[in-house]
């Protein structure tokens, strides 16, 4: 006896069976949960360049073509798009499902050099990728915010201490930092005063990107020891641009102040943004993770530095934590928690 035998002596019983599994089989699959908005991960890269100063036109097409040409010959690559601004280029890569997005990412690095050459050669930075996913969308929003404090120094603090500890947590992804400001020195040259001394605005120029610098000074060999140069020649200050010989006219020098005014006067392009619910400017972090893994209302962030004022950190709009009253000597840790949407901000 087989295990086909019952079935043929039998086709009464094999026909009903054979309607039973397919009935039950289609009322099953009309009971299957459906997810509208599954959890998919498309090996997804995006490019992103800065060139401050330039115009939308000028991006697309200094930056954003030559990339593209590049990219389009990648192998796997089923999307590309991108997006001009001015001073940023943002390229987004979506490839086939089936391609490793490790190999992705390698054939990227690659186009992005072959790339080099035709790319202006007065970029700040060379083009940064990431990976990314289209599903992943922030799963908290940090504002973090002063009434005392210049918006340049809690943007420096959002981006050396908050944003490093959080990132530390298990399950973040990607910790983006907008708004806040970037420390600048602003120098405004009189016109007037170059013609004066018959000194141009390209002499000016040169002459303040050669001095601030910082670069290897070289060292003294002697014969049992060596010694090695240490001096920063970079200039952090309106005070110390101000002295800055630009040129010798009658034998005299002329400063830098004698041509221009020098300001401290931090960039104020991010400046604008606001958080919905506070009054003013604020540098916000946006984090993208696994809602499952990461817990983003509790974690720490050491603090050690020289900021002499309060800070307040909002979470998602809701929340507030004021973190520092004065700046300690010493180091000090400190640590919130917002279970259940309770926020408690306990300093030890």
């Amino acid at each position: 006896m087989n295990l086909s035998e019952p079935f043929i002596r039998r086709p009464v019983m094999t026909a009903v069976l054979t309607l039973s599994v397919i009935l039950f089989g289609v009322l099953s699959y009309r009971q299957l949960p459906v997810n509208d908005l599954p959890a998919v991960d498309y090996p997804v890269i995006q490019v992103n360049v800065g060139y401050p100063g330039a115009s939308p036109e000028v991006t697309a097409s200094a930056i954003t073509a030559p990339l593209e040409r590049q990219f389009g010959q990648l192998p796997g690559l089923n999307q590309m798009t991108s997006i001009s601004s001015s001073g940023s280029s943002i390229i987004i890569l979506q490839f086939a499902l089936s391609l490793n997005i490790d190999v992705a990412e390698q054939e990227v690095q690659a186009a992005i050099n072959a790339a080099q050459t035709y790319l202006p050669s007065g970029l700040p930075s060379p083009p940064i990728y990431s990976k990314s996913n289209p599903a992943d969308a922030p799963i908290m929003t940090l504002a973090l915010s002063s009434k005392t404090l210049p918006l340049s120094q809690v943007q420096d603090f959002a981006d050396t201490r908050l944003a490093q500890k959080i990132s530390q947590l298990s399950g973040v992804g990607l910790v983006t930092i907008s708004g806040g400001q970037k420390p600048a020195v602003r120098i405004q040259v009189n016109p007037t005063a170059l013609s004066s001394y018959g000194i141009s605005l390209e002499d000016v120029r040169t002459v303040v990107q050669q001095a601030s610098v910082n670069q290897a000074k070289g060292n003294f060999d002697g014969p049992q020891q060596s010694y090695q140069i240490n001096a920063n020649d970079q200039l952090l200050s309106s005070q110390d641009y101000k002295s800055i010989v630009v040129a010798y006219r009658n034998n005299a020098a002329v400063h830098l102040s004698d041509v221009a005014n020098v300001l401290n006067d931090p960039a104020v392009a991010d400046g604008r943004y606001a958080y919905a619910r506070l009054p003013r400017p604020a540098a916000i972090s946006d984090l993208q993770g696994d809602t499952a893994q990461v817990s983003v209302h509790q974690f720490g962030v050491d603090y050690y530095g020289d900021l002499a004022g309060p800070l307040t950190l909002t979470f998602d709009g809701a929340d507030t934590v004021s973190l520092v009253g004065a700046a300690p000597r010493e180091g000090r840790a400190m640590w919130w928690s917002n279970p259940n949407n309770a926020v408690t901000a306990p300093t030890r």
